[in-house]
């Protein structure tokens, strides 16, 4: 799994005008689901993400987490994160997985942020043409892959 996660003071989803989610200060996750993406790497990303400190403390540097700010998060799928541009100028998305594997990790990612940020999390729909709004606060952008866990 790959993520592109974005410290947001506000983001929101919509499909065909209208507002899916909507958060305040928080974080917008891009999810990436390929082919080989298991349970395990649903835990360890999730884990991760909730317990990243990229907030600012009072001090003015980035050593609170999510959960520590009592933040909110809103998860979107984006298979394009996969795309292979070594060939050509037409991305290939070989790697992403297919939606009868996509779906049922994207529906587990969901429900175990949730779960472990304590509070429904907003999301996309999965396969849809969405408008995604963001106010990237910082900007902090951060890019991670389950397959390179450091």
């Amino acid at each position: 799994m790959k993520v592109v996660v974005q410290r947001v003071s506000s983001a929101s989803v919509s499909i065909d005008n209208v507002i899916k989610a909507a958060i305040g200060l928080g974080l917008l996750i891009l999810l990436g689901i390929e082919e080989a993406d298991d349970d395990s790497d649903i835990e360890w990303l999730c884990n991760k993400l909730i317990n990243l400190r990229i907030f600012d403390d009072t001090d003015g540097v980035m050593n609170l987490s999510l959960k520590d700010i009592d933040g909110e998060a809103v998860i979107v799928s984006q298979f394009t994160l996969h795309a292979k541009t070594k060939k050509g100028n037409r991305p290939s998305y070989i790697k992403a997985a297919k939606p009868d594997v996509a779906i049922p990790l994207y529906k587990k990612f969901i429900v175990e942020f949730g779960s472990l940020l304590c509070k429904e999390v907003g999301r996309g729909e999965f396969g849809a043409e969405m408008d995604v709004a963001l106010v990237n606060s910082g900007p902090v952008t951060i890019i991670i892959d389950s397959r390179n866990r450091e």
